[in-house]
């Protein structure tokens, strides 16, 4: 009211239509969410999704699955922010093809076998003092059931805090007895089919764990390792050549026991070169040559501590003069090894050797190195390779010198078994420079201790024999048909991940099943003594025994395979058992958790009903992980990948970009977010980032989250308040609605398709950002801005119910839409319009938005109008900020417009409306000079002139008329609708 308004003069605001509604602006989303989550419990809401599924089944109305296939988190430890992202990106995938029309399942489970379990019950037996070895181990693997079981029920309760839907009171696990079964009998199709065998090859070996390890058990770390350069006599050399030393470089020395070659580049140019003189601590000698590669030998002479000038290039060595030649190893004659090495050091050639460092020369000892056992294989070789190191990485007892000594103790430290090895080559005149250097060094992810390539007999599924299964649609061999499933098969969300995992199959060596530890899923195969593993009947193969082994472990579990008389009990009265052995090595996790397809797709009656997943979804370092244990097992298995889709995220970062850690006190705690703003602010983080990259999170970050959601929480709670008294007789059909009615209902049709394209595609940040600038931007800056005159003020008007009813449209869109991903927000805007026992936005689906919606003649015509409104608004805000005027409806401008089309444009509306001003002037006369302009619309100015009349007491408008009717000092339109 005016401050000059008569006391008399009749209170109209209670006669105003304003928003009422009890739902609050501040969210109070930590206390308030837990209930919710009980609310979904009691009322069923997974379960009654899938029961309305079934109603249709096999009618016109019949709901297509879905199946987002759960990689299994490890049941060990709370949840990390990479968990909280992982999971509520499925749970958005999940819910929004759901409320999309389909029947989304999603079963969670978790992956309880493996090291990281084992290693806890081990830490708990040193600290009483016990022996792992000395348990039965029966009972040791309850110890370690026991301990999964505790974190699978903390981590279930911290997931669905999270807001997270699905079968929560049926969850898959590796460790239940179906699954120990079903990952015995994926085992032995491999063997059945030809695929497994035993071999004895360098593996990655953990000597802290005393396992194999898996190339996606490894991430590597910086480490200090020694470097030495060797020089090898060449033995059957001549002329020149005769009393030539060729020189290798390795960081490994312990490795140098172990040397059975050496290898040259053909590409790389060589040279002979003579030591001249040597200054006084110095390992040359004047007179002596080496063979070097060109690029290098400089930085060689000077590792050496030889200066310019005291060294000479002789000659070029060719390629051709190297093949052939045969090298003596550094320890060749010496006392005391008893001829151990006293063999031939043949040259090779290799295409791994590189002069990017080094000699040009590489060390190859095959016992030790992926690329040194090619080479061997190469050649037929085999019979060459060494077995010099055990499984604590000690020398073994036939090593002279260096028996029992270790590359690493047994707390990851360095032994004494590089240095000895480097005093031993000073001894025997076998080196010429040593030095320290740091590098990227793998190490074991649990232990974190660093590890070894070590030659031990495991258990291999080969990539490249043919699978004699008869699945030949995609490809005979375990790689071809893995290559043509991402090739054929797969969608790649983001494209860069069929690239990373297509070169990894492309270039992967066998896959190591083997683990040399007790929980888990054993090996279930037997040896026919006496055999070697190259021999045919090495492996028993029988049908029945394999029956057999299946129908314990589905009713006993994996644990009969260790009880007494269970060789016996297997192979039956049709199999002697004193003509084999029994394999007590267990499989690696990777196989548990890559035939979860089987398992959880394929047997479940809520699985995938042809057992392959429409979609996996995990971090990008699955690639090397479960994507690609689950294409190799699935390919020697069912001939294909097990999946549709993969969805990749990247990692989450601090706020400046850096990896989080405990030590630089940067990380985010899921728990902690929650308490302070609750799940849906963190869901909204996700959703509002680029989760295919790598993505940040802290608290100003958070902050700004919880703005954007602040922002749209009053946008919600204005609908509501404007919908309160609507009522379904008051709905206006689109075709007699105003024309902004109808573009409303336009933006919405081109929202509706990106928002269920996004959606399709997994772009949560494009869905959220297309409904949150919709929201803000189309609806309350404009829309509702415009409207708000019409809505409090107009009564039971065509144009009001008509608002109303496309309010109504709005809310529903808009709570579907965002329900996927604000799942307990948009729950509470449901139940403020609809409450009920049973009611939940979760129950039901987005309305299908009708095509005819679409109007573009009208979009562009209005596209004009509100080019010209900005130009008016920015006008009229220069004049507010002059304290000219104090709001719009004080102004009554003139617009001068030189385009007759959007001239008439304007006139066709009522354009002071849309400018929320009095009243408005168009005209096509050229501008004054002192007109408004913007120079990105042009051909358009705006002259500012006060509003001329009075006050309305209950509108504001400023109008001519306002005091000529029947109720004081309002307007002819309030008059009216004040009867």
């Amino acid at each position: 009211m005016c401050a000059d308004t008569p006391k008399d003069t009749p209170e109209y605001k209670q006669t105003l239509n304003l928003p009422k509604t009890d739902f609050p602006m501040r969210a109070g989303l930590p206390k308030r969410e837990p209930a919710w989550l009980d609310r979904w419990e009691k009322i069923g809401v997974y379960d009654r999704l899938r029961e309305k599924a079934l109603a249709v089944k096999g009618t016109d109305a019949e709901r297509a699955p879905f199946t987002l296939h759960d990689g299994p988190p490890y049941a060990n430890g709370h949840l990390h922010i990479g968990h909280a992202l992982n999971k509520t990106i499925k749970d958005m995938i999940v819910r929004s093809h759901q409320m999309m029309g389909r029947d989304a399942r999603y079963i969670p489970g978790w992956d309880c076998h493996g090291l990281p379990i084992e290693w806890k019950i081990e830490e708990q037996y040193r600290k009483k003092g016990k022996d792992k070895d000395d348990v039965n181990v029966i009972d040791f693997r309850q110890e370690c059931r026991k301990f999964a079981e505790g974190w699978v029920d903390v981590q279930r309760e911290e997931f669905k805090r999270l807001g997270i839907t699905g079968n929560w009171a049926d969850p898959y696990l590796t460790m239940n007895f179906h699954a120990e079964r079903v990952i015995a009998e994926e085992f032995m199709k491999f063997l059945m089919n030809g695929t497994l065998y035993q071999g004895s090859k360098p593996v990655m070996w953990s000597p802290v764990e005393k396992t194999a390890l898996a190339e996606a058990e490894v991430e590597y770390h910086d480490h200090k390792s020694h470097t030495i350069w060797v020089p090898f006599k060449v033995q059957n050399g001549s002329g020149d050549l005769a009393t030539a030393r060729v020189v290798i470089w390795t960081t490994t020395p312990w490795t140098i026991p172990s040397n059975k070659a050496v290898a040259f580049g053909k590409g790389i140019s060589y040279g002979l070169y003579e030591v001249t003189g040597t200054p006084e601590e110095c390992w040359c000698a004047a007179g002596e040559t080496y063979i070097l590669a060109d690029t290098l030998a400089a930085d060689v002479f000077t590792a050496a501590r030889l200066e310019e000038g005291q060294f000479k290039r002789v000659r070029d060595v060719a390629a051709d003069e190297l093949d052939g030649l045969v090298l003596a190893h550094p320890f060749n004659g010496m006392d005391g090894a008893d001829g151990y090495w006293d063999y031939d050091v043949p040259m090779i050639d290799g295409d791994h050797v590189t002069d990017d460092a080094g000699t040009g020369f590489v060390h190859t000892a095959p016992s030790h190195g992926q690329e040194d056992y090619e080479c061997f294989v190469a050649r037929n070789w085999l019979d060459r390779m060494t077995h010099n190191v055990g499984e604590e990485s000690e020398f073994l007892s036939h090593v002279p010198f260096f028996a029992g000594m270790r590359v690493f103790d047994q707390k990851g430290k360095e032994g004494k078994a590089n240095n000895a090895v480097i005093a031993k080559l000073v001894e025997a005149g076998g080196i010429i420079a040593r030095g320290r250097v740091a590098h990227s060094y793998p190490h074991s992810w649990r232990s974190k201790a660093p590890i070894i390539y070590r030659n031990t007999p495991q258990w291999f599924a080969s990539v490249d024999r043919e699978v004699g299964d008869g699945l030949d649609t995609h490809g005979k061999t375990i790689r071809s048909r893995a290559l043509n499933s991402i090739d054929e098969l797969v969608k790649w969300w983001p494209q860069t991940g069929r690239n990373r995992l297509y070169s990894m199959i492309e270039a992967r060596p066998d896959w190591v099943l083997s683990r040399q530890r007790a929980w888990g899923v054993p090996l279930t195969c037997f040896t026919r003594k006496g055999l070697l593993p190259t021999d045919p009947d090495f492996l028993l193969r029988n049908d029945a025994v394999n029956a057999r082994v299946a129908a314990a472990f589905e009713v006993e579990g994996a644990d009969c395979w260790y009880a007494d008389g269970a060789k016996e009990r297997f192979l039956g009265s049709d199999v002697n058992p004193d003509d084999y052995d029994q394999v007590f090595d267990v499989l690696d996790v990777w196989f548990d958790s890559g035939t979860t397809h089987a398992f959880v797709l394929r047997d479940r009656e809520d699985g995938s009903e042809d057992g392959i997943a429409d979609v996996y979804m995990e971090g990008t370092d699955q690639h090397r992980g479960w994507f690609h244990s689950s294409l190799l097992q699935a390919c020697g298995t069912l001939g294909r990948a097990p999946y549709r889709n993969v969805v990749t995220h990247g990692f989450t970062l601090d706020e400046k970009g850096n990896k989080m850690s405990k030590s630089l006190g940067n990380t985010i705690v899921p728990e902690k977010v929650i308490q302070q703003y609750g799940a849906d602010i963190l869901r909204l983080w996700v959703a509002q980032t680029d989760y295919m990259v790598d993505q940040r999170i802290g608290p100003e970050i958070l902050k700004g989250v919880a703005d954007s959601y602040r922002r749209l929480r009053n946008t919600m709670r204005y609908m509501l308040g404007a919908l309160n008294d609507f009522k379904p007789e008051q709905r206006v059909p689109v075709e007699e609605m105003p024309e902004l009615e109808r573009l409303m209902l336009h933006r919405l049709a081109e929202i509706d398709h990106q928002v269920r394209k996004g959606y399709s595609e997994f772009d949560f940040q494009g869905v959220f950002s297309t409904v949150f600038n919709f929201a803000t931007i189309d609806l309350s800056s404009f829309y509702f801005d415009i409207r708000k005159d019409a809505l409090y003020c107009d009564g039971d008007s065509h144009r009001a119910n008509a608002c109303r009813t496309v309010l109504d449209i709005l809310f529903h869109r808009l709570t579907t839409w965002l329900a996927p991903i604000l799942v307990f927000t948009m729950e509470e805007v449901w139940l403020e319009r609809f409450p009920g026992e049973a009611s939940s936005v979760h129950l039901i689906d987005m309305p299908e938005t009708p095509k005819d919606w679409l109007d573009e003649p009208l979009a562009a015509k209005w596209a004009e109008v509100r080019k010209v409104r900005r130009v008016v608004t920015a006008a009229l805000e220069v004049q507010r900020t002059d304290k000219v005027i104090g709001a719009s409806l004080e102004a009554a401008p003139v617009v001068h417009v030189r385009d007759a089309d959007t001239l008439a444009a304007l006139k066709s509306v009522n354009f002071e409306d849309i400018c929320i001003t009095s009243a408005i002037s168009l005209s096509g006369d050229p501008q004054p000079a002192e007109a408004f302009r913007m120079p990105e619309t042009e051909g358009v100015g705006v002259v500012f002139e006060k509003a001329d009349g009075e006050k309305c007491q209950r509108c504001w408008k400023i109008l001519p008329d306002v005091g000529q009717h029947k109720h004081a000092g309002t307007c002819k339109r309030c008059n009216d609708a004040l009867g």
